[in-house]
């Protein structure tokens, strides 16, 4: 048997590899796009950020009401979410959506780096990291899959992170900006049912039964605040106890003889398809960086996967594009922000979980196919100019 991680690993290194690396019941049945509700600006956007309609707990209301997205042209398995969103660049609400199981959690895989690269930049603005220090790969930091060469600095780490996937630069970056900075980019929005707080090694440490701090407690799928954080970083502190060719051999093992799908669930970081689309759209419209932090956020996300799978792009619309995929055993995930030259601001937000593929990789054109559909579903033939923005664009 030809082992995921492994082959993961070695076709990192070819094409689309190297590109990548609760809930509520969807209950609109049609699927031509209606108009959603548009609502005034917050009044206090520092303390309502733009976009995001909360409850009183502090948490994003579930996905306004959309219909239900077309089906996928070919077939997936598994579990699947989409969300797919035009968006107002103004107030960041949604003004035409479709889609499916769009509060449903699904695990992130490699797409939750995005975040992490957010919260890198926050910190460079912030005067606390600094583009050209330079890191090199220890058995502390080594994550599964291809690392990056001793003496890397922090740009091209980040680099690396969105357009290779690379799991090692991703934990290097997410431990330098700290576990509770990249989880802050999801808790800031109120989004709840996302979690970003996991490296790469720490959640398939965990997964193979080798965190002692995971193994002993039954709060963390439920933890957030203080616990959450504190249960992380002893987390984290046992993942970085093992060799990194040590938790490859155990994790085969339990894939081979041990795997559920529920496990991954309580291990990876997570989110659900509406607030990762709402996660994007700010990201993308409203990230409060400056100037310099946004042309490195731009520059980096526009070499992440997607751009090429656009029927969009084929057909000469797309002005500006940024990317994350992932993939796990039995995972795939999608999400990117698009600006078309008539001047539509999209989000999507493509989940599979459960696959019947191990290895999900292959799937990616039936993935970008629907992804496509949704988006021709919202935005249909002659679909008028979106309203001008005072909004940044990348």
């Amino acid at each position: 048997m030809v082992r995921f991680y492994l082959a993961r690993a070695l076709l990192g290194l070819l094409t689309l590899a190297l590109l990548l690396c609760g809930c509520r019941r969807d209950e609109a049945t049609g699927t031509s796009p209606v108009v959603l509700e548009r609502r005034d600006p917050p009044a206090t956007p520092e303390l309502a950020p733009a976009g995001t309609a909360r409850g009183e707990d502090g948490c994003l209301l579930p996905a306004p009401h959309a219909p239900k997205a077309p089906p996928p042209p070919f077939h997936l398995s598994g579990r699947l979410g989409l969300w797919v969103a035009e968006i107002d660049p103004v107030t960041l609400r949604p003004l035409r959506a479709v889609g499916t199981n769009p509060d449903s959690v699904f695990p992130l895989a490699s797409t939750y780096k995005q975040a992490v690269l957010w919260a890198l930049l926050r910190e460079y603005d912030a005067g606390r990291i600094s583009p050209t220090r330079r890191f090199n790969v220890t058995r502390q930091n080594q994550s599964l899959g291809s690392y990056p060469f001793d003496g890397t600095n922090v740009h091209d780490l980040s680099l690396r992170m969105i357009r290779n996937s690379d799991n090692t630069a991703t934990d290097i970056l997410h431990r330098t900006v700290g576990l509770d900075k990249v989880q802050a980019v999801a808790d800031g929005l109120g989004l709840c049912h996302t979690r970003l707080i996991l490296p790469t090694r720490d959640w398939w440490v965990a997964q193979a039964g080798l965190s002692a701090t995971f193994n002993g407690t039954a709060r963390w799928a439920g933890a957030s605040g203080e616990t959450r954080r504190r249960l992380a970083g002893l987390i984290d502190q046992d993942a970085q106890a093992y060799r990194a060719d040590y938790v490859q051999r155990k994790l085969d093992e339990y894939f081979d003889h041990r795997y559920a799908p529920d496990d991954d669930l309580r291990v990876h970081n997570l989110s659900t398809p509406y607030e990762l689309g709402t996660l994007v759209a700010h990201e993308f419209l409203r990230s409060g960086l400056s100037p310099r932090a946004l042309k490195w956020q731009q520059e980096v996300m526009a070499s992440g996967y997607g751009r090429s799978a656009l029927k969009a792009e084929k057909a000469g619309r797309v002005a500006a594009f940024g990317g994350k995929g992932g993939n796990g055993w039995r995972i795939l995930t999608y999400s990117g922000y698009l600006r078309t030259r008539d001047g539509h601001h999209l989000v999507y937000a493509f989940m599979q979980h459960g696959a019947d593929q191990t290895y999900t990789l292959p799937n990616t054109r039936r993935a970008f196919a629907w992804i496509n559909a949704g988006i021709d579903a919202v935005l249909g033939p002659g679909t008028a100019r979106a309203p001008a923005s005072t909004g940044h664009h990348p």
